[in-house]
């Protein structure tokens, strides 16, 4: 059961049914609110180590009535100076996508599974590090709330992490991206890659990940509402 996010300010949390959550990890409490007050409670949330070290939280961002949610992983070092979600090298990536698919940001809410940068330092870089599983379990409850308050028909989760937390552990990214997925209430989800995943890939395969990520925005756009 995951606990509720450590908040003095933040308020009770609701209980939701399996049911009416579109991820197939569990969470029992989400905490209440608008997404602007939602914001305000993950921005003191300290129920991992990882608010530590940041530099704030990075919440989700975007259309509070999207049709279309993105899913991304954790934020990076530049998602953690600015405080929004894919504003760096990645995000840069995923416009593109976006642009060749013909798909406005403004049609989309995009946000984290983890809200926190995690890293380890070499020199004065700051090295992205994966979160660990508690790590994402104590940061999921605000995905949820995201979730419920924003009501997505459709949901891409970006990278193994994302696509782990909506579909299971047992999704493989490498065998099923691309591939939509029916999700409670209604809804779909698909998973891709994940652009930051795509930059740190080999020279030799990079380009073939880049063409199939492509692929999968344009396949979102086929998808996505009038």
């Amino acid at each position: 059961m995951a606990a509720a996010p450590h908040n003095p300010k933040a308020k009770p949390p609701v209980s939701v049914a399996s049911d009416e959550l579109p991820l197939a990890k569990p969470v029992d409490h989400v905490p209440d609110g608008s997404l602007a007050s939602l914001r305000e409670q993950a921005a003191e949330c300290q129920a991992c180590p990882l608010w530590r070290n940041a530099t704030q939280t990075v919440f989700g961002a975007g259309n509070p009535r999207a049709r279309v949610m993105l899913i991304g992983e954790q934020p990076g070092n530049q998602e953690d100076l600015e405080g929004k979600p894919f504003v760096g090298p990645a995000g840069k990536l995923l416009r593109s996508a976006l642009d060749a698919a013909g798909i406005a940001t403004r049609d989309l809410y995009v946000t984290n599974t983890v809200k926190h940068f995690k890293f380890e330092r070499r020199g004065k870089l700051r090295i992205h590090k994966r979160a660990s599983a508690s790590e994402q379990a104590a940061c999921r409850p605000w995905l949820a709330a995201e979730l419920l308050r924003v009501q997505p028909d459709l949901i891409v989760a970006l990278g193994a992490m994302a696509a782990q937390t909506v579909f299971g552990n047992g999704f493989r990214l490498t065998a099923e991206r691309g591939v939509w997925h029916p999700l409670p209430g209604g809804r779909r989800g698909m998973a891709t890659w994940h652009p930051s995943a795509i930059l740190r890939m080999p020279v030799e395969g990079r380009e073939q990940a880049r063409e199939e990520f492509f692929a999968d925005i344009e396949a979102l756009a086929a998808a996505m509402p009038e």
